[in-house]
């Protein structure tokens, strides 16, 4: 906003000339006074100039319904959605949410800077404030082959960009805990920008030492115990209500008049399905007051409180000075959006974006290199009756490390469908290294065939999960042979949806992902998987910086202890 405009701002705002549109009959949310006011919102040049009345070239009658700020998401991986962003933005639009932060690290991990250029790009023009943090962490550990390795100095020409607001999760809790020199160089880079935490069951001096460092939120708490300490130790919260990871109902309790300004609601990872048939913050929103959390509390934690954590003064509210980005909703505890605004323009209405502006593709290279492979690269000959196993833990983002025994055919470990001990293995796809790993996890239920993605966060090599070697190797080769993908694969019928950006996204469009996605639900569920999103299940045990037992293209990995553990006791 430039002097003239601010000038003219200040005379519509004294009533001096009329103003562009008055929202009038409405009860606004106000997230300063915590009150519901009966007033009217005056509009000017995109602003919101004052309350009450005021001479206007165009009135909207807004019939009694509530005017709520446009909703913040403060912490997602929008590639999680497995859209392109302008489908992303079609999606989240409808339900309210008209501005995000977003960390690209996943496409990162993948493409290096040309998938953060890639992810800036196709931000712009849209309909929505788009923010980002650069990557700490790429590669999230070294106990991973990624497609790229972001030092410092590859990061720091991207801070002077507007739209980058800070640097992303720092999942590299040993490396700040032991003084890493590439980590410091990184939080250094950031020093003045927000620092995003990642730190799953971090307490005591640890965890001090670690928000010492620069560190100011953290969305990784699954207990209460944990999230007051991080609280009372001076970081923000974000209560994460995600596809897979759903902290809200464990940490709801801990909101009240006195801390709620700590709070922020945030998604972290969002499916298609969830984004369709639940919806995205408005759908947190909800949850949270089921939960017993104040409506205007919980309207906060998703709108002013992760606006004023990023620094971003226009966003987060419905007041003078402000950007006039709201909703209207006609009952606070059902939360449906009836209207989206964005700049004082009607952009969405009754669950449909309106104006979305087809962006320019954005060129990208093919990301799926594998060196070549066979039947029995998948042989696993067993040294012992008993294994390391990874077992799932419901609605969580943590395993349990089991040791069971390994059941055997011929000399070779094979998956124990009766007993729910199936193989999973990870195929190196970014170097060509020939790195194929494998292990066994508890907790998918599958009878018969396997399941393979693309998706295995954060380094998004192959993984998979089955219940006979030959239905692993072709549903991997399935895979490969789509540039990327998910796949459902029995001897009878396979299902795949293709991947082709990164192997991790979609270039179609949204009803053609989530239909496809459906259908590869319904296909795994009718391989006997017990899961309702086994897929977003399946990409995170690759991730060995969330406990206990997690598998990457390099081996078993120990969280805890923060190194390889063999597979066979």
């Amino acid at each position: 906003m430039n002097f003239i405009s601010k000038y003219e701002l200040v005379k519509t705002a004294r009533g001096k000339v009329p103003v562009d549109i008055l929202f009038k009959n409405a009860k606004l949310v106000n997230v300063f006074s915590g009150r519901i006011e009966k007033t009217g919102v005056a509009v000017h040049k995109g602003v919101v100039v004052g309350f009450g009345n005021y001479k206007a070239k165009k009135t909207v009658d807004i019939k009694n319904n509530y005017i709520v700020p446009g909703l913040v998401e403060g912490h997602i991986h929008t590639e999680s959605s497995m859209l392109e962003m302008g489908e992303f933005v079609k999606a989240v639009l409808p339900y309210g949410t008209t501005t995000v932060i977003c960390d690209p690290h996943e496409i990162a991990n993948v493409l290096g800077l040309e998938g953060i250029t890639y992810m800036l790009q196709s931000a712009k023009y849209q309909p929505m404030d788009i923010y980002f943090t650069l990557p700490s962490t790429v590669p999230a550990t070294n106990m991973e082959t990624s497609g790229a390795r972001l030092s410092a100095i590859d990061l720091m020409p991207y801070f002077s960009q507007k739209w980058v607001v800070g640097l992303g999760e720092v999942m590299n809790v040993p490396g700040v805990l032991e003084n890493d020199r590439e980590t410091f160089d990184k939080l250094k880079i950031a020093s003045g920008k927000v620092i995003e935490g990642h730190a799953p069951g971090l307490m005591g001096k640890d965890l001090y030492a670690y928000i010492t460092s620069g560190i100011h939120s953290d969305h990784e708490s699954f207990g209460k115990e944990e999230a007051l300490e991080k609280l009372s130790a001076g970081m923000t919260i974000m209560i994460r209500e995600g596809s897979v990871a759903k902290n809200l109902k464990t940490l709801a309790g801990l909101v009240n008049d006195k801390n709620q300004s700590r709070f922020c609601l945030v998604s972290d990872d969002r499916n298609p399905i969830d984004l369709v048939e639940k919806g995205h913050l408005d759908y947190t929103i909800r949850k949270a007051i089921s939960l017993g959390v104040d409506p205007v509390s919980a309207i906060r934690m998703a709108t002013i409180n992760p606006a004023r954590h990023f620094g971003l003064r226009s966003a987060g509210a419905v007041a003078p000075g402000y950007f006039a980005d709201f909703i209207i909703v006609d009952n606070l505890s059902k939360f449906k959006v009836m209207a989206v605004y964005k700049r004082g323009e009607e952009v969405a209405r009754d669950g449909k974006a309106l104006k979305i502006r087809k962006t320019k593709p954005v060129p990208l290279r093919s990301s799926i290199n594998v060196k070549w492979i066979m039947p029995a690269h998948f042989k696993l000959p067993a040294k012992t009756k008993k294994v390391n196993v990874i077992e799932l833990v419901p609605d969580e983002l943590i395993t349990k490390k089991r040791v069971m025994a390994v059941k055997t055919e011929n000399g070779f470990a094979v998956s124990d469908t009766k007993n729910d001990v199936l193989k999973i293995v990870v195929v190196e796809r970014h170097k060509t290294t020939g790195n194929i790993s494998q292990g066994f996890v508890k907790g998918f239920g599958l009878k018969k065939g396997a399941l393979a993605s693309s998706v295995g966060h954060d380094s998004h090599n192959i993984i998979c999960v089955g219940c006979d070697d030959e239905s692993i190797y072709q549903a991997v080769l399935a895979i490969i042979k789509s540039g990327g993908g998910l796949c459902c694969f029995r001897s009878d019928r396979q299902e795949i949806l293709p991947l082709p950006i990164a192997g991790i996204m979609s270039d179609r469009d949204l009803s053609f992902v989530y239909k496809k996605m459906k259908r590869l639900h319904s296909a795994s569920s009718a391989m006997g998987c017990e899961l309702a999103d086994p897929f977003m299940v399946l990409s995170f045990l690759a991730l060995p910086v969330i406990p206990d037992l997690k598998i990457t293209d390099k081996g078993l990995v120990d969280v805890t202890k923060n190194k390889f553990t063999k597979l066979f006791v």
